[in-house]
């Protein structure tokens, strides 16, 4: 399990974070490195005790006619509650996940619209129906559009998804399930669209699909929405939604889930 973890997250080292940043690169000669981090934190007391952390960080590196870009994002939600038995309170995690997200582009012309990528991406979700799923894609990309004020980047390729089932206990009559890897060949397509609403408010809407050529094998939609809010030059507010989609799921899991998130982040 290590050894895949590492696998994946050295696949992802050239790539950036969130995909979210590319469109600065095209934009404007920036350092070599471009580094942000964010950090989001919620506690309750009171009738309902509880605690969520999410943390993310984002990696840019521009150089000739390369874009790198590194993303990675954590979530923790733990809420106390009591026992049956004991009586006692205690806090039981809720939410445990991460991912990591890598992607490198090449233009095909200096200062051009279009490039070819090459993508990583890792996820490890405790309370999905997935110990962890991973994908990788290449193809081709193109600016779109791209003005003052807004941007759209997008590109299609095809690539690999590989699922592992989580391991279930046999529970009453039901026998216990092994965990079990499946894979899959896919049509990766993602997009990013980016609006400067004014000197202070951005908004940023990314998609990606990851498309499984045979009907019956999962295939993956995920989407996130962003508005970020400058508060000082280095200093950012940021609100998100998030929907990640899976077409086929175990029994006992939901195809849909959301995440919404209120963060800090900081740019270096």
């Amino acid at each position: 399990m290590k050894s895949k973890i590492a696998m994946a997250a050295l696949l992802l080292l050239p790539f950036s974070g969130q995909y979210a940043l590319a469109e600065e690169a095209a934009t404007e000669e920036a350092s070599a490195f471009t580094i942000s981090a964010e950090l989001g934190m919620l506690f309750k007391t009171g009738n309902t005790k509880s605690g969520d952390i999410k943390a993310g960080l984002n990696i840019k590196h521009e150089e000739g006619r390369w874009l790198s870009l590194l993303a990675f994002n954590a979530l923790a939600k733990k809420l106390e509650e009591e026992d049956e038995i004991t009586g006692k309170d205690s806090f039981e995690s809720t939410d445990n996940k991460w991912d990591i997200l890598g992607q490198t582009n090449y233009s095909l012309e200096e200062g051009g619209k279009n490039y070819i990528y090459g993508n990583a991406y890792y996820e490890q979700d405790k309370f999905s129906g997935f110990s962890y799923q991973t994908s990788a894609s290449v193809g081709w990309g193109r600016h779109w559009w791209e003005t003052e004020t807004s941007s759209l980047f997008a590109d299609i390729g095809p690539g690999v998804k590989y699922d592992v089932l989580r391991a279930i206990s046999a529970t009453g009559t039901d026998p216990a399930v092994k965990e079990t890897g499946e894979s899959a060949v896919i049509v990766q397509a993602q997009a990013l669209y980016t609006k400067q609403i004014n000197d202070f408010v951005e908004f940023k809407q990314y998609f990606v699909a990851k498309q499984a050529f045979e009907s019956d094998k999962n295939s993956v939609y995920k989407s996130e929405t962003s508005l970020t809010t400058k508060l000082i030059d280095s200093l950012q507010f940021k609100f998100a939604f998030r929907v990640d989609y899976d077409t086929e799921v175990e029994e006992g899991f939901e195809n849909t889930n959301t995440e919404t998130s209120v963060t800090l982040v900081y740019s270096f």
